[in-house]
């Protein structure tokens, strides 16, 4: 079967027909047509089209192992340095359609699943673990073209740092109720499934520091397996309108809370259950950290060529390139950018095969660079507020250009090159990045994309070899 086309994607999600909720309603029919979800999906279908041009198809698949078919390069495993250069540039060619702005878009997925492909080898011989399954589901995903959505985090009813189990009879966060012929049945929520309903799959995962066997699972289920749940937030965008909304009409993606009401997950569906160690060790030690940042590094820096880009413009446009804030603010934006750059391309140069002859990308400067982005990410769209002042107030909307107060908007709204309805275009766009609800949620999404900064600090500073530097320093100054 091969890649999949836009059309395709869309006529599978809404044959699915998942249990999805939205406002405190039941989605009744087709869900790619549904307000909250229509932007996104369209969106979505056509990153899946891109996958056919012809002038690119050789950056975008690859040719399968097994089928000889066009597979996604997102499913490749890397095996050279070149490979990873592929698997980059294929996801900045994705990200641009989207400025960026879809974190969940297919080739994130795609990225886990396939670097837990090539983690199986941690799973052999282990209790209750089915690396097989893992692998057979893998490839089953590349050939069909899967989309997938994820979820791992348990509900926050107790954050403590040592509270893993809950203090209550009733059950909260997803586990194992019963094991039987069938499969495991898992009962209890997860938290923050985006893309949740509008995907063919989900993935769900234990986090490492389970201390309760029952928490310890990976499986991947249909989103319309019997049982399972959507409930998804609020949407942020009420309108159609790509003039009024241009990011959020389009790449708002939903979140949601999943919930397992005793879910039946057939065993060939389960890649390992009951074992803490393994959920302790699978993330930490197989390929997933450094194959996941590679994706997410390599989206973030099309996202901050895009604000670079939406900065510049208004500058150009309002003519305040003189002021002396001006160019610094810009170039504040231009040494970020080109960190985030240095980073990625370093985490390429620096990349050693394991001992499975996995290609892997260097983990201390993608830890860098997410350590980087979720501080530099909220300053740059601070930035554009500072550039932006009073214009990004005074903006009207595609039916005030369509109304009798045309004339007026025409006459005091023009810019130094632009004209009126040209300037607000510009300036709705820049709002949708930083003063909209969608990108209120694009900053708190990159601040925690990777988890919470504080313990990604902790973690770049415990792993981090310090010690040939301080050799140095005792051999030089202190013997």
């Amino acid at each position: 079967m091969g890649v999949i086309t836009g059309a395709d994607y869309i006529r599978r999600i809404d044959q699915l027909n998942p249990d999805v909720w939205v406002d405190g309603h039941q989605i009744d029919g087709k869900i790619s047509e549904h307000p909250a979800f229509k932007g996104v999906m369209n969106s979505q279908a056509k990153l899946y089209d891109i996958q056919h041009q012809e002038a690119i198809k050789d950056t975008m698949t690859y040719i399968s192992p097994e089928t000889n078919d066009r597979v996604g390069i997102s499913f490749l495993i890397p095996k050279t340095k070149e490979d990873l250069i592929l698997r980059r540039s294929m996801t900045q060619e994705w990200a641009k359609t989207s400025a960026g702005m879809m974190g969940r878009s297919p080739d994130y997925m795609n990225t886990i699943l396939t670097s837990f492909a090539a983690s199986k080898h941690l799973l052999e011989g282990q209790k209750n673990c089915f690396p097989n399954n893992l692998y057979s589901f893998y490839k089953k995903a590349r050939e069909e073209d899967l989309t997938f959505t994820h979820t791992f985090i348990n509900p926050q009813v107790n954050r403590s740092r040592f509270k893993i189990i809950e203090n209550t009879d009733d059950i909260i966060a997803a586990k194992i109720v019963d094991r039987n012929q069938e499969g495991i049945v898992v009962k209890g929520a997860k938290l923050l499934a985006t893309q949740g309903g509008m995907t063919d799959e989900i993935l769900i995962y234990s986090t490492p520091g389970v201390i309760d066997s029952s928490y310890s699972y990976s499986f991947s289920i249909p989103s319309n397996t019997k049982g399972l749940k959507f409930i998804c937030r609020e949407p942020f965008c009420h309108k159609d309108s790509t003039f009024d909304f241009p990011l959020s009409s389009q790449f708002e993606e939903p979140d949601s809370i999943v919930v397992l009401d005793e879910v039946l997950v057939p065993w060939e569906r389960v890649f390992y259950y009951d074992n803490v160690e393994i959920a302790d060790q699978f993330k930490r030690k197989g390929a997933y950290t450094q194959l996941t940042l590679h994706q997410v590094v390599s989206r973030q820096v099309v996202k901050m060529e895009f604000v670079l880009g939406v900065a510049q413009l208004i500058v150009d446009t309002i003519n305040t390139s003189d002021y002396e804030h001006v160019p610094c603010k810009i170039s504040e934006i231009i040494v970020a950018l080109e960190t985030m750059k240095a980073f990625l391309i370093s985490s390429e140069e620096k990349a050693t095969k394991d001992e499975h002859g996995v290609m892997l990308p260097s983990i201390n400067p993608l830890f860098a660079a997410i350590n980087t982005f979720s501080k530099v990410y909220p300053r740059m769209t601070e930035i554009l507020e500072l550039l932006g002042a009073s214009g990004m107030v005074l903006i009207p909307t595609e039916n005030d250009f369509k109304s009798d107060i045309r004339d007026d908007l025409d006459q005091y709204l023009q810019a130094n090159y632009r004209d009126a309805i040209s300037r607000v275009k510009l300036f709705r766009l820049a709002r949708d990045i930083c003063m909209s609800a969608f990108g209120t949620r694009q900053t708190l999404y990159e601040r925690f994309f990777f988890g919470d900064p504080m313990r990604l600090s902790n973690q770049l500073y415990t792993d981090y070899d310090r010690e040939h530097l301080k050799q140095r320093v005792e051999e030089l100054f202190l013997k």
